[in-house]
C-alpha cells in the first residue's frame, strides 16, 4: 500500500523525487504519513481537498481487501 500511495503522489507533484511515504503499523490499522515539498503540498491536497479524499477512498480499499484499515495522513 506504501507503493500505492507513492505512485499517486508522485504522478501528481512537480518534484516526484521528495515523496517519502513512512508506515506505522498497529494491531488493527496503519498509519502512512506522506511527506512532499511545501510547494507541492497543494497538488496533493486539491481544491477542497478534493484530491486527498480521493487518495485516502483508495487507500481504504485497498486495505479493506486486505482485512485491515488503513489512515493516510498528509503531514
Amino acid at each position: 500500500m506504501q507503493d500505492l500511495i507513492e505512485y499517486m503522489a508522485r504522478s501528481l507533484v512537480d518534484h516526484p523525487e521528495d515523496v517519502r511515504v513512512t508506515e506505522s503499523s498497529g494491531v488493527h490499522a496503519s498509519i502512512y504519513e506522506l511527506r512532499v515539498r511545501p510547494s507541492d503540498k497543494g497538488w496533493v491536497i486539491g481544491r477542497q481537498g478534493r484530491v486527498a479524499n480521493a487518495m485516502r477512498t483508495l487507500l481504504r480499499v485497498a486495505a479493506a481487501q486486505k482485512r485491515r484499515r488503513a489512515v493516510l495522513e498528509i503531514m
